[in-house]
Formats: C-alpha cells, sequence, structure tokens
C-alpha cells in the first residue's frame, strides 16, 4: 500500500512540475514584450536614481575660523622644549633669525659668523625639529614656543 502511494504522489509531482513548465514557457513567449520592458525600465530607473544622487551630492564647504592672538601676554619659552630637542643658544638664535626673514648671508653677517657656519647651524636646528625647509622649521618653533 505504502508503495502505491509513494507513486501516485511521484507522479502527481511530475505532473504538476510539467504543468509549470508549460505555464511558464505560454507565460515567457506570450508575454515577452512586457517582460523585456519591465526589465530595461528597472535598468533605466536604477541608473537615473544612481545619477541622480551623484549629481546632487552636497558640496564640502571649507570652514575658516579666525584665531585671535593675545598681543598682551609676553612670549614665554619652554625650556623644558629646548632641552629635549637640545637645542643649543645660537641655534634658537639662528632659528629666530629665519623667521625674521633673513636670508643665510644675512644672517651670517648678523651674528659675525661665516655662511656655511649659518648652514650648519640650520642644518642642525632641521634635524632636531624634523624640518625639511626654513618655512616649516620656523611654524615648528613657533608651535612649540621655541621662539615668539
Amino acid at each position: 500500500m505504502r508503495r502505491h502511494v509513494l507513486l501516485y504522489g511521484l507522479l502527481a509531482g511530475v505532473l504538476i512540475a510539467a504543468l509549470q513548465f508549460i505555464e511558464y514557457r505560454w507565460l515567457v513567449i506570450e508575454h515577452s514584450f512586457e517582460i523585456y520592458g519591465g526589465l530595461i525600465a528597472a535598468i533605466f530607473a536604477g541608473l537615473g536614481i544612481w545619477l541622480g544622487l551623484r549629481l546632487t551630492r552636497p558640496k564640502e564647504t571649507i570652514v575658516v575660523r579666525e584665531v585671535v592672538i593675545n598681543e598682551s601676554a609676553p612670549f614665554v619659552r619652554d625650556d623644558r622644549k629646548v632641552d629635549a630637542l637640545g637645542l643649543t643658544p645660537r641655534e634658537l638664535e639662528i632659528l629666530q633669525l629665519m623667521a625674521d626673514g633673513l636670508s643665510n648671508k644675512e644672517i651670517a653677517e648678523r651674528v659675525f659668523v661665516s655662511e656655511n657656519t649659518v648652514k650648519t647651524h640650520s642644518s642642525r636646528v632641521f634635524d632636531k625639529l624634523g624640518a625639511r625647509r626654513r618655512t616649516q622649521a620656523v611654524q615648528l618653533g613657533k608651535s612649540l614656543r621655541l621662539i615668539p
């Protein structure tokens, strides 16, 4: 008896699958124009949404903040930073003169040394501060409170 029930169940399953396949084939053949039109419409809708979001994305805004420096407070050198970096008084003087905008030749005339000595002091200041250029050294010197 079990065998007959299993056989009829299997036969009914195959028959239902065949009918579904026939219905699917009829649907695809009969309504192919609508199916392809729907697929193309979905693609263009997705493309339109993507393009709309891409074109209407908000632009980045740059915020400029004004910083007020209190001129009334006297400059106080951070001696701990000077000691930690190992800067000599002459190197601090050279750094200050670089911050004043003097060239190597003008610095040499002002401190009564040769231009090569100024270059040596400058390179040592660059090494100790980790700077590559004069402007970077001056900026680091001011941010570390080594020079006013």
